[in-house]
């Protein structure tokens, strides 16, 4: 039996490990006198191992073309299962009108009180009976759906995680939390109770119908003739307006949920800049819109809901005329009358209900239709399902005749052949928007070139599998993402079954050994989002010591000392010389005492190389980079 494990204690911080008490709060262990029975739970806990999870890049066959049934068939049996309980609820919980008639006519009027007796004790037999069958039910539907959202959820999010960067960058993140949050819950609704109350009530529609042809004809044909295809007109009406109008609340509530992940993502920004009424007046707007569309929605079945309940009050009225007329002439029992009565109502009941669970429904199909989009979006970045295991590599990288552009005709590198040998440490400088980010983004294949090929060792990229690729690369950008837990999560990130003995050995590789010493915890100390509890030159040294860890053979630096202080910067350079040794390394900087400690520095240029060589022999050429360089000493000088 494992202990816990992860973070999150009762007071905010990291849980306890064995034998350590969590940050703040003193841990004596356990009294002696209460060994025993904590001994005696342990012997009764479960082993709780961890899932076995599988994930590949590659798309499932049968991804595409997601529906209600393609959700439901592998759990056909299951639904079988459901439907038969439902069935024998559905029948005990109607028969009660022809015991109630039995009772009249062959009881009551007859003076026999034992059949009185008999009908009032299957009565209840019926009811208990409805009572068990419709919790067994209602616990077997409830797990089933239960089962059906976990695996839905997990398939979302597994395809959200193989989805390449174009769909992040087109997507708002806001939309896409909408497709994990309402539309799974919509759903989630409709499965927990929409489809199993739908077919009860249509198993209910089916018997009552069943049961007013066998106990009165006439009676049934005035109440299927007459009202039924006015019942129908309705639903037809009901159900064209509202589809559309649940569409378009599926919309507006995406749209409130990306104007409010915007808002929160970018809450500094808009406290600096005083842009708080500015926000509220344009997310009133926006929730505004969604609260039309619900008001939309809602004054439908306002005008379907009532009017269903009127038809079903005539047809009773209408029911009751000639059904009484009926009693008179002696032909129709008064117990027959009263049990039409009662199934007229248990008839017009189910209807009614079917509208109720159609909003359901409709709500239930919207989220259908927009998860089914986003399955049914393909990566950009395809992983061949052929494609080979990518050897343990030497780190040589090259472009051969290489174009690609974000968007179709606009071209961000064009016809680029480079080599960059193994072990090398290559610099590409420029100006912003030149194509420098591109080519490590090509590199670690985020990206396809348009034309032309990016080869590692010889291995086309596109041939070998995104899994084998990344794991022999690292890439630490500008601003280093941190998830909240702890030091030893963010570090041992790419490498989770690092020893605590390799997580400080890389912390020490990189200088943040004294960041650890210094913090209560240590390598358990907290880390908050995005790491905001440490200063840039903080978390930029985690992320290096990330990069370590990982011991890639290339690694990509993409202005990673740019946003930094010349002191944070200096110390990030120290701890450069640790990291890039022995690995081809790929630097992307604005600041040219980064790139001036590589073999060679390329200058991009409107997505070309314009220049390729080492420092001195760029400056020397008296090119660009030899006009970027002395314009970098002037600023140095002068800020001496």
């Amino acid at each position: 039996m494992a202990w816990g494990g992860g973070f999150g204690g009762p007071m905010g911080g990291p849980q306890a490990r064995p034998g350590q008490a969590a940050p703040g709060l003193p841990f004596a262990g356990i009294p002696p006198e209460m060994m025993a029975g904590v001994e005696r739970l342990l012997a009764k806990e479960p082993e709780h191992p961890e899932p076995v999870v599988e994930f590949s890049n590659v798309p499932p066959k049968d991804q595409k073309g997601f529906t209600l049934r393609t959700l439901l068939r592998p759990h056909w049996w299951a639904l079988v299962v459901g439907i038969f309980l439902v069935a024998i609820e559905t029948v005990t919980l109607q028969i009660g009108p022809q015991l109630t008639q039995r009772a009249i006519d062959k009881g009551m009027l007859a003076g026999d009180f034992g059949v009185v007796k008999l009908m009032a004790a299957m009565y209840l037999g019926s009811i208990l009976l409805n009572g068990l069958t419709s919790a067994i039910r209602v616990s077997w539907t409830g797990r089933l759906g239960q089962r059906l959202m976990e695996s839905l959820r997990v398939r979302v999010f597994s395809h959200i995680q193989r989805l390449s960067l174009d769909f992040f960058t087109d997507e708002k993140a806001g939309r896409i939390m909408t497709r994990m949050t309402s539309d799974i819950e919509a759903l989630s609704e409709l499965l927990g109770d929409g489809i199993i109350n739908l077919i009860v009530q249509l198993f209910t529609l089916v018997y009552v119908i069943c049961v007013l042809f066998s106990m009165n004809v006439k009676l049934a044909l005035i109440v299927t003739l007459v009202i039924v295809p006015v019942m129908t007109a309705m639903t037809l009406w009901f159900r064209s307006r509202s589809e559309l109008g649940y569409e378009r609340v599926r919309e507006r509530i995406a749209d409130v949920m990306a104007d409010l992940q915007e808002s929160l993502s970018g809450i500094r920004i808009v406290a600096a800049y005083n842009r708080q009424r500015y926000n509220e007046v344009k997310h009133r707007n926006i929730v505004g819109d969604h609260k039309v569309a619900n008001e939309g929605a809602a004054k439908t079945a306002a005008i379907y809901g009532p009017g269903t309940e009127a038809v079903g009050t005539a047809a009773q009225a209408l029911v009751l005329l000639v059904g009484g007329r009926m009693v008179f002439d002696g032909t129709l029992q008064p117990g027959q009358l009263m049990a039409f009565v009662l199934y007229v109502s248990a008839f017009f009941a189910p209807i009614q209900q079917l509208v109720q669970l159609y909003n359901m429904y409709q709500s239930g199909q919207a989220a259908v239709a927009k998860i089914r989009d986003l399955l049914d979006t393909d990566p950009a970045v395809v992983e061949k399902a052929d494609a080979i295991e990518l050897p343990a590599i030497e780190g040589e990288i090259r472009f051969e005749s290489v174009e690609f552009g974000y968007v179709d005709g606009q071209p961000v590198l064009r016809d680029l052949d480079l080599t960059i040998a193994a072990g090398e440490t290559f610099s590409l400088v420029g100006t912003t928007g030149a194509g420098k980010s591109t080519i490590a983004k090509l590199v670690t294949r985020f990206y396809d070139p348009t034309a032309g090929r990016v080869l590692v060792d010889g291995y086309d990229l596109r041939d070998v599998t995104l899994r084998s690729l990344r794991r022999q690369l690292g890439v630490v950008p500008q601003e280093p993402f941190l998830f909240g837990g702890s030091l030893r999560d963010n570090i041992a990130f790419a490498r989770p079954g690092a020893t605590d003995d390799e997580l400080m050995e890389a912390c020490r590789a990189v200088g943040l050994d004294e960041l650890v010493e210094r913090l209560a915890g240590g390598l358990d100390a907290p880390v908050y989002e995005r790491g905001s509890s440490l200063s840039s030159g903080e978390r930029q040294l985690l992320a290096l010591a990330r990069a370590f860890l990982a011991s890639p053979r290339v690694l990509i630096l993409d202005e990673a000392t740019s946003s930094l202080d010349l002191r944070s910067e200096a110390t990030i350079e120290r701890a450069l010389d640790n990291v890039l040794e022995g690995r081809t390394a790929i630097i992307i900087a604005h600041r040219l005492s980064t790139a001036m400690r590589a073999d060679r520095i390329a200058v991009v240029n409107d997505g070309r190389i314009v220049e390729l060589g080492s420092h001195d022999d760029l400056v020397a050429s008296g090119g660009i980079y030899a006009g970027m360089y002395a314009t970098w000493v002037s600023h140095m000088t002068e800020a001496r």
